[in-house]
């Protein structure tokens, strides 16, 4: 009886020593996926934060004073050239055109009479030419008081889409009080800021001829439909920035940007023989990055690299790799500097493809 004991417990112990040799043999056998940086040609996309502007945007504002008697238009409608908006109580300016025309009226009679009895040799000269400054006088009061009659009808001066009222209906305006704003958005003016050493890039590599064609990443992070060109750069740096501020013009033919609105422009820029590598196979320590180098004896350390660019799912490698070198790829948080790891090396090329990388 005692020996079937002792024969049970020895294979009890010998089962048990077996299942946990065979579980280090499988924790032995975890192999963790390491790859490499790969050199291609690709494109990166630089984002700069941007202003909207309407191509024409201006105050439009009363040039009499008076009450404003009618307003023609409503807030944010349409506006054609030349079409009546605003119409200032216009009584006191037409009374005074009404005395102007009769004072031009008086000193052409008044000339015409002078002129005959000049031609008669009935007066001197100069008294005929004393009448046509009092007639040429007369007619240039008639013309100021159209100008002044005019001017209490305001009207736009090019097609374009109006603000709102500053000022209600039966409001007594001062000449120059403001009324609305107009805005001409069949284009838009578009401004960021770039920093010096990107505008220097940008002047070697874009020529007089060619213009940098650039897109607009709406507030609601959807491009807009049209490209843009930049056309124009401010002649002087911000010294307080570092900046420089670019003007890209948009083609808006459906009136979907308004004046004001913020965005994003991003203007794609081509990376030759870039060292790419998976954001994922990298972790930061203080704000630096750095990657676990697999060495040829299967130990890994750690390494900090330069990073130049940021792509989705990638990082272009300027310091610190090079093509040989072996990385990990996954499992970077139960690895650590000097472990000796078992490796499943994935093809770089195919890792890029499984991380659905757009490149060239």
């Amino acid at each position: 009886m005692n020996r079937i004991v002792m024969l049970t417990g020895l294979c009890a112990i010998l089962i048990f020593a077996s299942c946990e040799s065979h579980q280090e043999h499988v924790e032995h056998e975890v192999k963790y996926q390491v790859t490499s940086p790969v050199k291609m040609d690709t494109v990166t996309t630089k984002e700069y934060v941007c202003q909207i502007h309407s191509i024409q945007h201006i105050e439009l504002r009363a040039l009499e004073r008076g009450y404003l008697e009618k307003i023609y238009v409503d807030e944010g409608q349409f506006i054609k050239k030349g079409q009546l908006m605003f119409q200032i109580m216009p009584r006191l300016y037409q009374a005074e055109l009404q005395r102007a025309e009769a004072e031009a009226n008086f000193a052409n009679i008044e000339y015409q009479n002078t002129k005959n009895l000049a031609d008669r040799n009935v007066v001197a000269p100069n008294e005929l030419a004393l009448a046509k400054a009092k007639l040429d006088k007369a007619k240039a009061e008639l013309a100021l008081a159209q100008v002044h009659l005019d001017f209490t009808q305001v009207r736009a001066p090019f097609d374009g889409i109006m603000d709102h009222f500053h000022v209600r209906l039966g409001s007594l305006v001062e000449e120059g009080e403001l009324l609305t704003t107009l805005s001409d958005n069949h284009e838009m003016w578009v401004y960021f800021n770039v920093p010096e050493a990107e505008y220097l890039d940008y002047k070697i590599k874009v020529s007089e001829d060619s213009a940098l064609k650039v897109k607009l990443q709406m507030a609601n992070n959807k491009l807009f439909s049209y490209e843009g060109e930049v056309n124009t750069i401010e002649a002087d740096f911000n010294n307080e920035t570092g900046n420089i501020a670019f003007r890209a013009t948009f083609p808006n033919p459906k009136g979907l940007l308004r004046h004001g609105e913020t965005g994003n422009i991003l203007v794609d820029a081509p990376l030759k023989d870039a060292l790419l590598i998976p954001q994922k196979a990298t972790f930061e320590i203080l704000d630096k990055k750095y990657v676990f180098v697999v060495g040829d004896d299967d130990v890994i350390h750690s390494r900090q690299i330069v990073v130049g660019a940021e792509l989705p799912h990638l990082y272009e490698v300027k310091a610190g790799l090079k093509e040989s070198d072996r990385i990990v790829l996954e499992g970077l948080r139960k690895v650590k500097e000097g472990d000796k790891i078992a490796v499943d090396y994935q093809d770089p090329k195919e890792v890029i493809t499984h991380l659905e990388l757009y490149a060239e």
